[in-house]
């Protein structure tokens, strides 16, 4: 009798432990789950597009950072090689392209300064511009550039292709540089004549 009781003891005492066990863990997943839900839903936000609400989806950094590095690649070619005959433009495209690269940047421009480059646009009334193909970035994050430059003069227009590299690096973002990454050990490796028109009214 008395062994039969301890038995019954021992029983209940199993089961309750293991009711409280199975409580703990079904506690546990649910506040995993609620928190999980709630970060989610933290994701979703409303903007206003006159006056109509729209749902907009927040993503984390990483998500598009391959587009981001491929922008700023281009952003910068952009800015350093579309030279109109207009000096204070020149300047502030070049100002603006200092901010997305490092010292080698730096460098060529003081380069094609001492040449007298940027004297020979102003002079001749050229109009550079530069045609994107496509940007190239490896899991190093060490990019290539390939592009077509349009140089347009009163008498003539060339093209000229043109290949670039260098690598990335993160820095912090600031309203001069909103991808937050710098181009380092930028060098070109191509830049040669592709067709040379002189226009027939001259």
């Amino acid at each position: 009798m008395i062994q039969s009781i301890e038995k019954k003891i021992k029983l209940a005492f199993a089961i309750s432990i293991g009711s409280f066990l199975t409580s703990l863990a079904v506690v546990v997943a649910v506040c995993v789950f609620a928190y999980s839900l709630v970060n989610e839903q933290r994701k979703n936000i409303y903007v206003l597009d006159h006056n109509v609400p729209v749902l907009v989806r927040q993503t984390n950094q990483g998500t598009n950072r391959e587009v981001e590095y491929e922008a700023h690649v281009n952003m910068f070619h952009l800015l350093f090689f579309t030279l109109p005959p207009d000096d204070e433009y020149i300047q502030n495209n070049l100002t603006k392209a200092m901010y997305l690269v490092d010292d080698t940047g730096l460098a060529q421009y003081n380069n094609l300064k001492e040449k007298g480059y940027y004297n020979s646009i102003l002079s001749s009334s050229a109009l550079l511009t530069i045609q994107t193909d496509s940007v190239v970035v490896d899991e190093n994050r060490h990019f290539t550039y390939y592009a077509r430059q349009r140089i347009e003069r009163p008498t003539s227009i060339a093209t000229r292709a043109l290949v670039t590299e260098g690598d990335l690096q993160d820095v912090p973002r600031t309203d001069n540089n909103p991808h937050g990454l710098i181009i380092r050990n930028w060098k070109t490796v191509l830049n040669k004549d592709l067709a040379y028109v002189e226009k027939k009214n001259f």
